[in-house]
């Protein structure tokens, strides 16, 4: 049933949601920080956990614990790598980037934000970032969109990966979050239009994923479905598991929103 709201329940709507709009960028930081500096600094040998190179159009799956930090990094060339994630304890618990943009009131997600579940807690905090184009709304590729733009060439896509890794770990495909793509450099331009924007990216970029609970983390590496290039050419993409480092009180991933805050009060409760 449609149900129709008068222009004054309209505006009414409008203007809480503006007012709670203001509060939350009164509360954020002036400036979030710089982009990390490249080259990405080496790894101590000590702290390795485990080094994963995917394959171009490969999946991959692994645990990490709280604390824990995931590299991704474009050591052999670009691709873009596709990322889903569950709560170990609980995996009904998932990766959530309608809340992660809602909660943050941007669609940029870089050093300094989060990432949320759909429980409202707390699952990534990005704690380094070389470039900052990361796509949270369109998701990864399909079947259908890789044989618009390939033809009948056999290619391997994200969906069809994200569905074995599911299933490996005993999930359905309905358990399958949306898909963050790490280095796809989407923005949405004044029509509303998604544009693939290249200037974003700067070679041999990086971004690192602090863990805020125990996890069952999936990548994909394959192209993205706006990627110009009309070859299926992705390069091999470094995932290195760094370990446990417990963070500062005044760590700026836990402090930059008044919403992170809750996020991480949200965990802690969790955890009690």
């Amino acid at each position: 049933m449609h149900i129709r709201r008068s222009p004054e329940e309209i505006a009414a709507n409008r203007a809480r949601y503006e007012e709670h709009q203001k509060k939350g960028f009164d509360f954020a930081p002036k400036a979030l920080p710089d982009r990390s500096s490249l080259p990405a600094p080496t790894v101590p040998a000590e702290s390795i956990v485990h080094r994963e190179i995917i394959p171009g159009g490969w999946y991959w799956w692994t645990r990490v614990k709280k604390n824990e930090t995931l590299r991704v990094s474009l050591d052999g060339g670009f691709s873009t790598v596709a990322m889903v994630a569950w709560n170990e304890a609980d995996p009904s618990e998932r990766l959530n980037l309608p809340d992660t943009v809602k909660l943050q009131w941007t669609t940029g997600l870089g050093k300094g934000r989060v990432i949320f579940s759909d429980m409202g807690k707390v699952m990534f905090s990005i704690t380094e970032d070389s470039s900052g184009a990361h796509d949270c709304l369109m998701g990864g590729s399909t079947a259908a969109s890789n044989a618009e733009k390939y033809g009948e060439a056999k290619t391997r896509n994200t969906r069809d990966n994200f569905v074995i890794v599911a299933t490996k770990l005993g999930l359905d495909k309905r358990d399958i979050p949306a898909a963050l793509s790490l280095f796809a450099p989407v923005r949405v331009d004044a029509e509303g239009r998604f544009a693939w924007k290249p200037e974003l990216l700067n070679g041999a970029d990086y971004v690192e994923l602090r863990a805020e609970m125990d996890m069952l983390v999936g990548f994909s590496n394959c192209p993205h479905p706006l990627d110009p290039k009309p070859e299926w050419t992705p390069a091999p993409v470094t995932v290195t598991r760094i370990a446990a480092v417990t963070p500062a009180a005044d760590d700026l991933c836990r402090t930059a929103t008044a919403e992170a805050v809750r996020g991480f009060e949200n965990n802690a409760r969790a955890e009690a």
